[in-house]
């Protein structure tokens, strides 16, 4: 009776773990938006193509705030089932291609589950941004 109960407890940890590591996400939207989105055209630099495979840009929106800062918006695809960490950094540059905003451009952490999508919005700290760069890179914890 011992072996029977121990090889039913076995399955349900397995069960259980197995359920408990799924990382994939079922979504749903408007087939037909009612927004009129402002698609950047967009220049990639791909050093780490491990990255670039597992966590793909799909694209770049942007727009200004109420206030008149730049708001950018990148949307995101995990092509990979699993979970995948990866940090961030959005540069920020004026009209003269001067870099702007210093040490607020810190290296953020996100992670993104398995053939999840996500936006990844930065806004510009200063007024007089007027373009920006989003630098990914591969989290290795």
């Amino acid at each position: 009776m011992k072996p029977i109960l121990l090889l039913l407890a076995a399955g349900l940890l397995g069960l259980a773990g197995l359920t408990g590591c799924s990382t994939t996400v079922n979504s749903t939207e408007n087939a037909q938006p009612s927004y009129q989105r402002n698609m950047v055209d967009e220049k990639r630099v791909i050093t780490d193509s491990t990255l670039a495979r597992k966590v793909q840009i799909l694209g770049v929106n942007n727009a200004m705030t109420p206030g008149g800062f730049l708001r950018v918006q990148v949307e995101l695809r995990n092509n990979t089932s699993s979970v995948q960490k990866f940090g961030y950094k959005f540069e920020w540059f004026d009209e003269n291609g001067l870099v702007v905003g210093g040490p607020t451009s810190v290296v953020l952490s996100r992670q993104i589950e398995g053939k999840e999508t996500l936006f990844l919005t930065g806004i510009a700290p200063v007024g007089n941004a007027r373009d920006f760069r989003l630098k990914l890179y591969e989290n290795t914890h």
